[in-house]
């Protein structure tokens, strides 16, 4: 009896092991499928949730994936991070193993977070213009614009949309110091944020003012990860 107890412990533990490094392993690769396909400038760090992760490889399908990547741009526009889940993706073990050319690697569904940086911002800005902070679909700006050959100080409040391929900040709430009057003052102040093919096919749904800058919202169906 006690023999057959030492084993069961045994056989758990070994199975534990084989658990942990097969979860390992398929990380790292559905890290360097994802880094390949959407053109990272760093692997992604990914995270296989659920325990045992053996039960998920032998089905290949996985009910969700967490994935962080590192600073990367787009369309010219430094995005810091994105952070993402990917719900119900099919990878299966064999696949990933063996010859992963082959394997359909694919997420039924993804949302996401990408953070824009105010450093960021503050290059896209008109000259002269900088972000000062901001809160929900607002943010806070200030500086000179050169109108005439005259720099005047203003301060704005930019107005958060969504548009067809990016985001369009628009000024309200001008403020120009000492009375000066501006015909037309918004368009030394607004500026386009582009956003386009972002990884993992993400559109985006919703953007809100964060202390690091610009949260944009996304999701996405039937995205292929390979």
């Amino acid at each position: 009896m006690r023999k057959l107890v030492v084993f069961l412990i045994l056989l758990v533990v070994v199975l534990a092991v084989l658990d942990r490094v097969a979860v390992a392993g398929a990380q790292r690769e559905i890290a360097r499928q994802i880094e390949a396909k959407y053109d990272l400038s760093s692997t992604p760090t990914v995270h296989i949730e659920g325990i045992p992760f053996l039960t998920q490889a032998v089905a290949g399908r996985y009910e969700e994936i967490s994935i962080a990547t590192g600073s990367l741009t787009r369309e010219g526009v430094t995005i810091s991070k994105i952070d993402a889940t990917l719900y119900g993706v099919s990878a299966p073990l064999a696949d990933l193993i063996q010859d992963v050319s082959k394997a359909d690697l694919r997420a039924e569904r993804v949302t996401g977070t990408i953070v824009i940086s105010r450093e960021t911002l503050d290059a896209l800005a008109p000259r002269g213009v900088k972000i000062e902070g901001g809160a929900g679909d607002k943010l806070r700006v200030s500086g000179k614009v050169t109108v005439l050959g005259q720099n005047i100080p203003v301060t704005a409040d930019l107005k958060i949309e969504t548009v067809q391929g990016g985001i369009r900040l628009v000024p309200t709430n001008v403020k120009i110091a000492d009375g000066i009057t501006v015909p037309n003052v918004e368009k030394f102040i607004g500026f386009n944020v582009p956003l386009k093919n972002l990884p993992l096919n993400l559109k985006i749904k919703k953007v809100r003012s964060v202390p690091e800058g610009l949260a944009v919202d996304g999701s996405a169906t039937d995205v292929p990860l390979h």
